[in-house]
């Protein structure tokens, strides 16, 4: 019987990362400080203030921005994880996510906007975009740790990987999802490309990219709550505290305070998305 060799394909993907980390060590290095230290910095700037005071905040942030029936599950969600002792964590997990998202919308709204507009780049970018998607989400966390080490800033790093792919095809479905007679008419005006892309299919495509940001947020939080296996704090770091302990009440807590962050930035994310004044209901 023919033996075929072996592909040495986790060889090369490990001798690959060795160079990578070699490569990139002083820069990952100072990345990870600074990004470290704005995280601990984010964090105990919200821990500043009384629990009480901040909630308020967020419930007003939240009316503002999507209603009074968000503001209310915020000062009500947001109440009970304090009486729940899980306050600190909740802002960890809450600051993570945020830093996660706005990276992923940073680089992946371009890279969306780049695939709607060539057809080249469309064809590069969405098959690694499924890979992205179809990869176990714990085979993320492992090339973050040589690049970053354990801590919070590789698990943002996985985390951005993990729930950038949202942000890009949205962005690119809005774009492309711009009625052809809307941009026949601005090609009549005599529009740029970028005109055109600025003036008339962005702002038509805010609602379908509002969308992905949603989703880019959904994602970053489980990650988030994953990437405490790599010594991120937070609620993942309760909810695997709490599977270590076999103690199935404070993972339940935990896993119930992740519910009510996703509730309140899903509703917030869906009245930004929604245009509507803080009086709405």
């Amino acid at each position: 019987m023919i033996e075929i060799p072996r592909l040495p394909l986790a060889e090369w993907i490990d001798d690959g990362l060795d160079v990578l980390t070699n490569q990139f060590a002083t820069a990952t290095k100072l990345v990870s400080g600074v990004m470290e230290n704005g995280i601990d910095g984010a964090v105990e700037l919200l821990m500043w203030p009384p629990p009480w005071a901040t909630i308020l905040v967020l419930a007003l942030i939240a009316w503002r921005l999507a209603g009074m029936r968000t503001a209310i599950l915020a000062l009500l969600g947001f109440g009970l994880l304090w009486n729940l002792g899980l306050w600190e964590p909740t802002l960890q997990t809450l600051v993570m996510v945020l830093i996660a998202t706005l990276i992923a919308v940073v680089i992946g709204t371009p890279l969306g906007m780049l695939a709607a507009l060539s057809s080249n780049a469309y064809r590069v970018i969405f098959p690694v975009l499924d890979l992205m998607q179809t990869m176990p989400a714990f085979v993320y966390l492992i090339p973050a740790i040589p690049f970053f080490g354990l801590g919070p800033v590789a698990a943002v790093f996985s985390t951005v990987i993990f729930a950038m792919p949202p942000a890009i095809r949205l962005t690119t479905l809005g774009i492309r999802q711009v009625p052809a007679d809307l941009i026949e008419a601005a090609d009549a005006f005599g529009s740029t490309r970028w005109q055109k892309l600025v003036k008339v299919q962005l702002p038509l495509a805010v609602p379908t990219i509002m969308a992905g940001i949603n989703q880019t947020i959904m994602l970053a939080l489980s990650m988030v709550v994953i990437a405490a296996m790599i010594g991120a704090q937070g609620l993942g770091g309760e909810v695997w505290r709490a599977i270590q302990r076999n103690e199935a009440g404070m993972g339940f807590e935990a896993g119930i305070a992740v519910v009510v962050l996703a509730m309140v930035l899903d509703q917030i994310t869906q009245g930004i998305a929604r245009g509507k004044p803080g009086t709405a209901s």
